[in-house]
């Protein structure tokens, strides 16, 4: 019996140290990813901290916001401040419709004005009702969920109807995908959880067409979509890619073309881990709806350039393709990529003219001079072939990352030819981080850029001190 009762206790103890070396192995697995996480996400312990400040919650939460003169010569308005006006606005999306209305999300870090339960990071709203002329003041667009973390802000119109809108973002620890709608020009909105996967996802991109919503995003390597066929009621998952090669995936862009064809464009960072390796650029399509999934591979850059002392993470000037299409189903991506590890990048064009089965040669669009910094592709497009194309690049820095401006070329021909570049960041008086040859450094690890009904380009994006704060929200039009 005593040796039945070791035995048993034997079997106990060795059942109990397997069980507890996995926890530890599941744990420090699940650490590392959040780790991993962190650092392609480049997220800083001040503004990830969820603090939020009493001095924000007491201060106004009234900001509406004015263009305050005509365009300059270069066909854009001076560079106007969105959001409260408390710093920590970050990451802005914006979409428009045709009736006038241009709308602008991002998250709001250290508290919101006039919300005392509000979290930090809380999803903030603002409109225009009147072409971005004028702008109401932000609001919280889920007040039930101001007490989550929310990031990542995606919007859309629908190009069907030209005014329902959908917006989606994370939340609850980023385990949680939200999609809303409205169909009242942003009045009231209705809410539906499009994706729980009880784990850290990342980059969100949103793209509708008519009754099918689509949103992709990643859980590490893999990259996921979540779709949705009857106007973001019901939604479901599969998966993307399933390339267990990848170190990790990053979204970047995506469109559903008339013919109901869906594309994402996304980033997959080879190796295990710090962004050390080559990064393939993909651009990811589906014919049935988003049940399966073909990739092709645009192109391949070397490893992102360390940029540290912003206190930025592993891949936050690393490569990321944008892409979108026109009225016709022609295919654009705009991408930064770069031929020398941790070496300074260029920005990229190229088109497809038959559903993304060939594409163009890639063309070089800046005229900055070599050895400058480029990040941050945005790019529009509307009718057959107008395509509006931004970035941000550090060519008055003269080789550094101290000095950035926001970019902007116009194709009336499908990328033909282009116009000449402009820039359309300017100065303004009164932060420490603008001067009068360009901001010191980008806010955010992306920016947008839409097009309305009247052919007017309107372009969301965030220029700050470092990576970490403080840093601000600025938005122009133009042609």
């Amino acid at each position: 019996m005593q040796s039945v009762l070791r035995t048993n206790r034997s079997w106990f103890i060795l059942l109990a140290s397997v069980i507890v070396a996995a926890l530890i192995f599941f744990g420090l697995n699940e650490w590392r990813l959040e780790q991993i996480e962190q650092g392609f996400e480049g997220k800083a312990k001040v503004r990830d901290s969820g603090q939020v400040s009493q001095e924000v919650i007491n201060s106004s939460a009234l900001a509406p916001a004015f263009l305050s003169g005509p365009a300059a010569p270069g066909g854009f308005t001076p560079q106007l401040r969105l959001g409260f006006h408390v710093d920590n606005e970050w990451e802005p999306a914006i979409a428009s419709d045709r009736f006038g209305h241009v709308y602008v999300l991002y998250p709001q870090y250290g508290g919101v004005p006039g919300c005392p339960t509000c979290y930090s990071p809380t999803m903030i709203l603002q409109i225009s009702s009147d072409h971005g002329q004028t702008w109401a003041s932000p609001t919280v667009i889920y007040p039930a969920g101001s007490t989550s973390y929310q990031v990542d802000a995606q919007i859309a119109v629908d190009p069907v109807d030209g005014r329902t809108v959908y917006a989606a973002w994370l939340q609850n620890n980023k385990s949680d995908i939200l999609v809303a709608k409205s169909t009242d020009f942003g009045a009231t909105w209705s809410f539906v959880l499009a994706d729980h996967t009880n784990a850290g996802t990342d980059k969100p991109i949103l793209a509708v067409r008519g009754q099918d919503v689509y949103v992709s995003y990643n859980h590490s390597q893999t990259a996921y979509v979540t779709y949705s066929h009857d106007g973001g009621a019901t939604f479901t998952e599969v998966k993307m890619n399933q390339n267990a090669k990848l170190g990790w995936s990053l979204g970047g862009g995506g469109t559903v073309t008339p013919n109901g064809n869906v594309y994402f464009s996304w980033d997959g960072y080879e190796g295990s881990g710090g962004a050390k390796g080559k990064v393939n650029l993909y651009v990811s399509k589906s014919t049935d709806g988003g049940l399966t999934w073909t990739t092709t591979l645009l192109d391949v850059s070397s490893s992102p350039p360390d940029c540290s002392a912003f206190n930025c993470g592993w891949a936050f000037l690393g490569a990321a393709i944008a892409m979108t299409s026109d009225s016709s189903g022609n295919l654009y991506a705009l991408w930064n990529a770069g031929s020398t590890a941790k070496g300074p990048e260029r920005i990229y064009f190229a088109k497809s003219t038959d559903g993304g089965a060939t594409w163009s040669m890639k063309q070089d669009m800046s005229t900055a001079p070599a050895g400058t910094h480029h990040a941050f592709p945005a790019i529009a497009a509307t009718g057959n072939g107008d395509v509006r194309i931004a970035w941000m690049d550090a060519r008055a820095a003269n080789g550094g990352m101290d000095r950035w401006n926001v970019y902007y070329r116009r194709s009336t021909n499908g990328g033909a030819t282009w116009s000449s570049e402009v820039d359309v960041s300017t100065y303004v008086s009164g932060y420490g981080y603008i001067f009068t040859d360009g901001y010191r450094f980008p806010f955010g690890d992306y920016f947008e850029m839409d097009i309305d009904e009247n052919g007017t380009a309107h372009l969301v994006w965030g220029e700050g001190d470092n990576y970490d704060s403080p840093g601000s929200i600025w938005y122009s039009q133009g042609k």
